[in-house]
């Protein structure tokens, strides 16, 4: 894919979380996009947005559970970037309309932030590990510009993994100071039970999947640095959000967060 198409495909992303439209599939539009096309475009958004004041806090890898994968029929994970405006307190009440949410879904998850960088492309889950300052309990609610989620894999990468807003909750714990792989997530919307999970569903165990993003970064020379914030995917199926929504989430050894939602 030229330049030009990049720059234009990427454009398109910026204009419609600008003003809240939605767009038809990039794959469906352009059959021959591949991955690293995706990555292109996704960074093309990524500068308008930077140039627009938002700066880059961290990473997250998505689709990374069956569960979430069967729902959006993506088999293999994606990858974007967050930026200081997605993050809001644990508690919040987030605006849909102010935060440019479309058609947004809640995901539970486990967060880590670094306090060494990782760069490469040989990472392991034991270097995650080590590199890790806390990891704590995590909403992110992610949103697609791409009309009805119809995505495939290098639709939700070039609409930077589909991100849309988070919180952390304020319980950090050392990284070893629990089996992650083990830890059950239990998510309630509006007071009921919508759906739980535990640290295996993403890749084996969570830190296994950022290694897995820290290596498919690596390979586009991007690396992981002290005092990122890296989402690890979500433990469970995605859940709808409508406005009047409020989500609590608990994950056991580890704490808990919430958010809640107005139009």
């Amino acid at each position: 894919m030229n330049d030009d198409l990049v720059a234009a495909l990427g454009e398109e992303l910026f204009h419609a979380w600008r003003s809240g439209a939605t767009l038809a599939p990039l794959s469906a539009r352009h059959p021959a996009i591949t991955i690293d096309d995706a990555y292109r475009i996704s960074l093309h958004t990524l500068r308008r947005r930077e140039a627009a004041g938002e700066r880059v806090i961290g990473k997250k890898i998505g689709v990374t559970s069956k569960a979430v994968q069967q729902m959006l029929d993506v088999h293999q994970p994606d990858f974007g970037f967050l930026t200081d405006t997605m993050h809001h307190p644990d508690g919040a009440t987030v605006s849909l309309a102010t935060a440019r949410l479309i058609q947004p879904r809640a995901e539970g998850e486990i967060a880590f932030m670094l306090k060494d960088d990782l760069h490469g492309t040989d990472i392991t889950a034991e270097d995650v590990l080590d590199a890790a300052e806390w990891v704590a309990p995590c909403f992110e609610i992610v949103d697609s510009r791409v009309h009805d989620w119809e995505i495939r894999i290098q639709d939700t990468v070039a609409d930077n993994a589909s991100c849309g807003v988070f919180v952390v909750g304020a319980t950090r714990s050392a990284p070893r100071a629990l089996d992650l792989a083990a830890a059950r997530m239990d998510l309630y919307r509006n007071g009921a039970l919508a759906c739980s999970g535990v640290g295996a569903a993403v890749q084996g165990h969570p830190a296994a999947a950022v290694a897995w993003l820290a290596n498919t970064l690596g390979r586009f020379g991007i690396p992981f640095r002290s005092g990122e914030l890296i989402l690890s995917g979500s433990l469970a199926a995605l859940v709808p959000v409508c406005a009047g929504d409020a989500f609590t989430m608990q994950i056991h050894g580890l704490g808990g967060c919430s958010i809640h939602f107005v139009e």
